[in-house]
């Protein structure tokens, strides 16, 4: 059986996105990959243009309320907050044997400078989430 991961940040925007992705991409042979967000924003435009280089489309993705998640009674095995620890905190606990882990990290939409400056900071913080999300995988095999 599938676990089944939810990844959550503020916006649903940028973190949480690239995060579900990767775990559909890489591991979805064994689990099965949701995002959402506390306050659901706009998909983060330099998020979608960094993984498209990578050859994963995000740009028709929708982003999600973690609270509708919670009302609807979704059960996962894992939920993962890909921000800051204060802002986990506010996430909801959903009930059943549900792992929570906290991942932080920087929020793309504060990445400053050109174009090209945002672009660099967007595909650290892609490449981050990529490594964890592939350290997440090996250590539960």
């Amino acid at each position: 059986m599938k676990k089944k991961v939810l990844f959550v940040c503020v916006h649903n925007s940028a973190r949480s996105q690239m995060a579900e992705a990767f775990l559909t991409e890489l591991g979805g042979d064994h689990y099965i990959a949701e995002s959402a967000g506390l306050t659901p924003g706009k998909l983060n435009p330099l998020v979608v243009e960094a993984m498209q280089e990578i050859g994963i489309d995000i740009s028709q993705n929708d982003t999600n309320s973690v609270f509708d998640f919670y009302k609807e009674g979704r059960l996962y095995t894992h939920v993962i907050t890909v921000c800051d620890v204060a802002s986990s905190e506010k996430c909801p606990i959903f009930p059943g044997k549900v792992e929570r882990l906290n991942w932080s990290f920087q929020d793309p939409s504060s990445a400053e400078g050109s174009h090209a400056e945002k672009m660099d900071q967007v595909r650290s913080i892609r490449d981050q989430i990529k490594r964890r999300v592939q350290e997440f995988i090996q250590d539960n095999e």
